[in-house]
């Protein structure tokens, strides 16, 4: 299978300037208010015909993706002061574009790299210092147009939040189609803005909860194509599926070490369901847990260094994190009905879940010592949180009964409870996970 992206990019730099208590909770949900940042993003300049359509959809996908964070408002073109020519060929008229109420501009352009391929450069604009605060400029091929899009996208972001960008990123999910009781599942990726749409798997067995490894090639996934449920490796470069092991049990539940060399899972075996980790280079397996209950759903903090897990222990669903070692095991979650799937940030500060109480479904975020529970949406049923590499928002999917078929999405929403989105798929789509930044 090809690689679903280029690989090759020249980057040249021009210029970079100097809670809610949800314990006690009928349940309460907590929604962020933010008014975004006004922002223009220009068409770019073209100096040849064949790249006008280029000069428009760029700065299309850059609006798009600024816009859909939340964090910004791309203000009318209407009320725009210069053309894409006008400010290519004669620079910025600050005081004009004051008056428009924008705090910054973006300008760019697209022309032959002299060798067959695009040159396209971008600037970044503060408009009250009237000064540059990034330029740069990318050479590749016109058919990797999105991906430049995105990282245009990205560098704007970390430039005017601090905080890195999630728009040259990927999302696995899980393919539904059919009725309620006869549902085919299949492995699908595809951009983080919906674009770029492939299938994996072609339908014929069952595949769930895929997870991106961090080099972003590999998805660890569960597959009962061998007859009963077992953890298979996905390589998207070749598109060859490998089953993890030939256990006596069923394994479920992967996820990656962030070193990638690692993947934890659940085992059911004699009985029990208990956690282990495999080395993917020797094959070597290591039990985690040993308990009578009910222990899944692992995921590594950032460091690598624990892993948080429900189980149900205490007699109920909660949740739990311990040292790789087993030592220092300690419940975190002590509200009212059941806790699963969580998910640690790639940031460490928080670890996200899904929260079961009263016949509704809930996706929260918890700190790692148990406290500062917060509940961002519900729905009912909502599940599978994913978090963007940035930890900023999350993605997850709500799902609805419709007679005898059922209805699911996926919605991304920032971690404050505020700008939830519906994030487009060609069919009904679950089970999603978001990969890091492409490399």
């Amino acid at each position: 299978m090809e690689r679903l992206f280029a690989s090759a990019l020249l980057l040249v730099v021009f210029l970079i300037s100097p809670a809610i208590n949800a314990q006690e909770m009928e349940a309460t949900i907590t929604q962020g208010t933010f008014k975004p940042r006004p922002i223009a993003i220009s068409l770019f300049h073209a100096t040849s015909p064949e790249f006008k359509k280029l000069a428009k959809d760029i700065p299309a996908i850059v609006s798009e993706n600024l816009e859909n964070s939340g964090l910004f408002r791309p203000i009318n073109s209407n009320a725009f002061v210069q053309t894409p020519d006008s400010i290519f060929r004669t620079g910025m008229r600050f005081p004009e574009w004051r008056a428009t109420g924008t705090e910054t501009v973006v300008s760019g352009s697209v022309v032959e790299d002299g060798k067959g391929g695009a040159r396209v450069e971008f600037r970044l604009w503060d408009v009250l210092s009237e000064k540059q605060l990034i330029g740069m400029a990318y050479t590749t091929t016109p058919e990797n147009w999105r991906r430049i899009a995105h990282i245009m996208s990205d560098e704007i972001y970390k430039r005017l939040t601090g905080e890195n960008g999630y728009f040259d990123t990927r999302i696995v999910y899980i393919s539904e189609t059919g009725a309620a009781n006869k549902r085919i599942k299949r492995l699908a990726i595809m951009d983080q803005d919906g674009a770029n749409h492939k299938y994996l798997t072609d339908g014929s067995y069952l595949v769930l909860t895929p997870r991106f490894s961090p080099e972003t090639q590999r998805i660890a996934y569960m597959s009962y194509q061998s007859g009963r449920p077992q953890v298979y490796l996905y390589d998207i470069n070749s598109g060859r599926h490998e089953a993890l092991g030939a256990f006596p049990g069923m394994t479920f539940a992967p996820r990656f070490s962030p070193d990638g060399e690692k993947v934890v899972m659940s085992m059911a075996k004699g009985g029990n369901t208990d956690i282990y980790v495999m080395d993917l280079s020797s094959r070597k397996v290591k039990r985690m847990t040993s308990s009578s209950s009910i222990e899944t759903s692992p995921s590594y903090s950032a460091d690598g260094k624990k892993i948080v897990f429900e189980s149900d222990r205490s007699g109920t669903q909660q949740l739990y994190v311990m040292h790789l070692d087993g030592s220092s095991l300690s419940r975190i979650t002590f509200g009212k009905g059941r806790y699963g799937n969580p998910v640690w940030s790639p940031r460490g500060d928080l670890i996200a879940f899904t929260r079961m109480y009263k016949g509704k479904f809930y996706i929260g975020v918890i700190r790692p010592d148990g406290t500062g529970e917060r509940l961002i949406t519900n729905a009912y049923h909502v599940e599978g949180p994913s978090w963007s590499p940035n930890g900023r928002v999350l993605t997850y999917f709500k799902e609805t009964p419709a007679g005898d078929r059922r209805s699911a999405r996926l919605y991304t929403i920032d971690i404050t409870g505020y700008n939830e989105r519906w994030l487009r798929t060609p069919k009904d789509a679950s089970d999603p996970a978001w990969s890091p930044l492409n490399p």
